[in-house]
């Protein structure tokens, strides 16, 4: 149970701050501190993360950050792509999906370091 708090403040906390959805947490928080399995911790984070994301736009509209003609655009197409995401999840091992999740976060670190490097 501790585990799960832990999870869940943390994952609050970075979706608050960097706008992540708190995903990148949740998933692998899930896995190692819960033991579920790669497919139930992304089925469960995505789930978690509605009351968090729904919380979270609505503080930041309320400090006038959102731009909401994009985030209907974005979400829109989100809709569109979560079917066949998660059609392409069960589809895969779990080992797979782990692998590429865990891929997916290099990748997007990496960018970010890159991003700030060519900012300096």
């Amino acid at each position: 149970m501790i585990g799960v708090i832990a999870i869940g403040v943390a994952g609050g906390v970075i979706a608050g701050l960097m706008g992540v959805g708190g995903g990148v947490l949740f998933v692998p928080g899930l896995v190692i501190f819960v033991s579920l399995s790669q497919h139930e911790a992304e089925a469960t984070s995505l789930l978690a993360i509605v009351p968090v994301a729904a919380l979270g736009a609505y503080s930041h509209d309320r400090h006038q950050n959102v731009r909401r003609g994009e985030a209907l655009r974005v979400g829109l197409f989100a809709l569109a792509g979560v079917a066949g995401g998660v059609a392409l999840a069960n589809a895969l091992s779990g080992a797979v999906l782990r692998v590429a999740f865990a891929a997916l976060l290099v990748l997007v670190a990496a960018q970010m370091v890159r991003d700030v490097i060519r900012q300096r």
